[in-house]
């Protein structure tokens, strides 16, 4: 099976990232479960990881994924055969206004080069919630210096355009239209569910 770095960053043994991914997960659910959406889509879904959360949680009743990576579904596919999980692309979603009582997009928007233009595509599909989260900088930076991980970029991993700290983060949301309805951090990650 191929192995994208997300995929890895999943089904990692190491005790550590077990622990992180468990508890962004915890805060994950923890935000969206009261908010009882029945419609969710994921951008920027990857293998479905996500998505195979909410459903063992049985939050939405309809679940929807959507990525770019070939690679990535093609793993999602072979893992979870019934998720519903298809290529799109975050700039062009093949979906009408409001569609959605939640667009989820977590770990996408640190690597776009025009993410105000995603994220004004996500509002259009969103009729109320989207759950953002990026990493914390420059504690995610950090942490993969101290794993001795991308250290001739600084920690700063290969694939990431934009950096944001919490307060950095939040006002780009709000000068997009945004509200802010809460904010977590679960390390190294910062969190957001925002309204339009």
């Amino acid at each position: 099976m191929p192995e994208t770095s997300n995929y890895q960053k999943h089904v990692s043994a190491n005790p550590l990232q077990r622990f992180l991914i468990d508890n962004f997960y915890k805060q994950l659910l923890k935000t969206i479960k009261p908010l009882k959406p029945k419609r969710i889509l994921d951008v920027g879904c990857g293998e479905g990881f996500t998505l195979i959360k909410l459903k063992h949680a049985k939050v939405g009743e309809k679940l929807e994924g959507i990525d770019s990576s070939i690679e990535a579904l093609g793993v999602g596919r072979k893992l979870y055969p019934k998720l519903d999980i298809k290529k799109g692309d975050i700039y062009k979603l093949p979906y009408k206004d409001n569609s959605f009582d939640l667009l989820i997009c977590t770990e996408v928007l640190e690597h776009l080069k025009d993410p105000e233009k995603a994220l004004l595509e996500l509002l259009r599909v969103t009729n109320k919630y989207v759950l953002l989260s990026v990493p914390n900088e420059p504690f995610f930076m950090l942490a993969n210096l101290l794993r001795g991980k991308y250290l001739r970029t600084f920690g700063n991993h290969p694939e990431h355009v934009n950096q944001w700290a919490p307060g950095t983060f939040k006002r780009f949301l709000r000068k997009n239209g945004l509200k802010i309805s809460c904010m977590r951090r679960p390390f190294p990650w910062t969190m957001i569910l925002a309204r339009k």
